[in-house]
């Protein structure tokens, strides 16, 4: 049991841990080599998992949310994270190149249509994919909702979710000198990528922790002790692709596309106090999708870690398992 709260660790609703029965690296161009595995049954319903970020990698807890006697587990590393290489690269290293390593992935494992099960990063990744080729998917599972609007990016880099963390908030405010902190995206990139390796990384601890620190609800995360490479990793390629504008062609793009996938079937799960991606991004992208299900979480925040998320997903999971089973006379 969690002592905090005397609830259920994630860890509880989760199927047991298992191997991949098959990994590879896809060669993807631009030097680009992106690894992905395979899990759970061979000839299962195939859910694609799209991890978080820009640059999160993927977990082998993301294979536990699945029954993986029913469920073909396809879990993969975007370009410049987790086992893909090279490590920490931006080059050639856009949403569009994303898009299109997702749709090899496909292609190389000959799937058909593909349910997608992404949370915030991975949410927005798994909607432009959907968008891209709404034939290719099967059902959305969400969680997190981040929508890559200039409002999101405003909230959370700009001092919204400063006025919650004013102590973290002056932290990562204070280490950019206040001439240039109008842009606090922008200064961080002009040091993430100023090829000083040890002024890249004091930067990017310090952009991992603010997002870290806030990320649970329960969170009294003090950081600095993770991993340097995966620090810098994530740091440079989310400042990378927010810096970017997500590489879309006009803001709230997912939003004013969303009527390409509404005949997709989707399951949105949302924590109410969630302070990355506030749920005002989830209740838009559901409101007036008929086929959209949104589930607002009380006493949850961002994480996919948190026990109230992880169990929501995993009865997600499992009702429509119930479903395919249904359709197969078992």
């Amino acid at each position: 049991m969690d002592h905090r709260s005397g609830q259920k660790s994630a860890a509880q609703y989760l199927y047991p841990p298992l191997d991949p029965f098959d990994q590879q690296m896809l060669e993807v161009g631009g030097g680009h080599r992106v690894y992905f595995e395979q899990c759970g049954h061979p000839d299962g319903v195939p859910v694609l998992v799209v991890h978080g970020g820009p640059g999160g990698g993927c977990s082998p807890a993301m294979r536990r949310y699945f029954d993986p006697a029913v469920y073909r587990i396809i879990l993969f590393d975007q370009r410049g994270c987790g086992r893909s290489r090279p490590h920490a690269s931006v080059e050639e290293n856009t949403t569009w190149d994303l898009v299109a390593d997702m749709e090899a992935i496909r292609g190389q494992l000959d799937l058909g249509p593909v349910v997608l099960f992404g949370g915030s990063w991975g949410a927005t990744l798994a909607l432009i994919y959907a968008i891209s080729y709404p034939q290719n998917v099967a059902h959305l599972v969400l969680r997190g909702v981040f929508s890559m609007t200039q409002a999101e990016l405003d909230w959370f880099y700009g001092g919204g979710a400063g006025r919650f963390f004013p102590e973290l908030w002056a932290q990562f405010e204070g280490a950019i000198p206040e001439e240039e902190r109008g842009d606090l995206i922008a200064a961080y990139h002009r040091r993430l990528f100023s090829g000083a390796m040890i002024e890249e990384m004091k930067f990017a601890r310090l952009w991992a922790n603010w997002e870290n620190a806030l990320a649970t609800i329960d969170s009294n995360f003090v950081g600095g002790d993770g991993p340097s490479d995966y620090a810098r990793a994530f740091s440079r390629l989310e400042n990378h692709y927010f810096f970017n504008k997500g590489f879309l062609s006009e803001d709230d793009w997912i939003l004013k596309n969303r009527h390409k996938i509404e005949g997709i079937e989707a399951d949105i799960v949302q924590g109410r106090f969630d302070m990355v991606c506030p749920p005002i991004s989830a209740f838009r992208l559901a409101n007036g999708w008929e086929k959209a299900r949104l589930k607002m979480v009380p006493m949850a925040g961002h994480a996919l870690s948190e026990p109230a998320i992880s169990a929501e997903l995993v009865a997600i999971m499992d009702a429509m398992r119930a479903q395919v089973l249904a359709r197969c006379g078992s």
